[in-house]
């Protein structure tokens, strides 16, 4: 990814890239973003990145030896540590909807963050809100206070968030409206998409926050948006 697409993407909400997507393909109906209301560890925070995968559960102890458990748990760290950046974790509680480990909290945000990780995004739990880790924004499923029995299941898979489908590698972006999965054949137009819509929005927005607008100034706005989205 350029330089310059990265930083405008860390500059602007998930609904923008929503929107600045149908606008690439140019036609509506873009559907790989989450669905429900999400929880956002930072209000302000934004994560971009490529997707690494895990799968993790909490619900009950695991049933295989510890050194099965412990092996998986460091192949994980090391597919967190080595991915290529930018890079967001993303992780599928299996017991979602009854989650109860919060496996995000100030431990992990810190190795996570500590890797140059942009961020985690789950279905699952997170904790230690006070204490998380600076400027790695967390978006999941719910909030508790106990890690449960949680434990590694599997690493570098296709998983599921919140009716996301989401496989390694695919270049996440989410923030407190909760995330999407930016397709690779629009990832060359998004930068002009993206400065497009903006510009295009200012036709309506510029006049609606300007004194004396009334119906008249709307419809002669509206006329002006329309016209600039075909």
């Amino acid at each position: 990814m350029k330089t310059q697409l990265l930083t405008l993407l860390r500059s602007v909400d998930t609904p923008t890239v929503c929107n600045a997507i149908e606008v690439a393909q140019g036609k509506r109906g873009f559907s790989a973003f989450t669905r429900g209301t999400m929880l956002a560890s930072d209000p302000k925070g934004v994560m971009v990145g490529y997707a690494v995968t895990a799968q993790i559960a909490a619900l009950a102890p695991p049933t295989e030896d510890a050194t099965t458990i412990r092996t998986r748990r460091m192949a994980y760290y090391k597919a967190m540590a080595e991915a290529p950046k930018p890079s967001v974790a993303v992780i599928e509680d299996l017991d979602y909807p009854q989650c109860v480990g919060a496996y995000w909290g100030e431990v992990n945000t810190t190795i996570h963050k500590g890797f140059g990780m942009s961020g985690a995004l789950t279905n699952g739990v997170m904790r230690d809100l006070g204490d998380l880790a600076p400027n790695f924004p967390v978006v999941a499923g719910s909030i508790g206070p106990s890690h449960g029995f949680v434990h590694v299941r599997s690493v570098n898979q296709p998983i599921r968030i919140m009716g996301m489908d989401v496989r390694p590698g695919d270049l996440i972006h989410a923030d407190r409206h909760g995330a999407v999965v930016i397709p690779p054949d629009v990832i060359a137009h998004l930068q002009a998409a993206i400065l497009k819509m903006q510009e295009t929005e200012k036709l309506v927005l510029e006049p609606a926050r300007g004194n004396g607008f009334d119906f008249a100034a709307f419809e002669a706005a509206w006329a002006a948006f329309e016209k600039a989205r075909v």
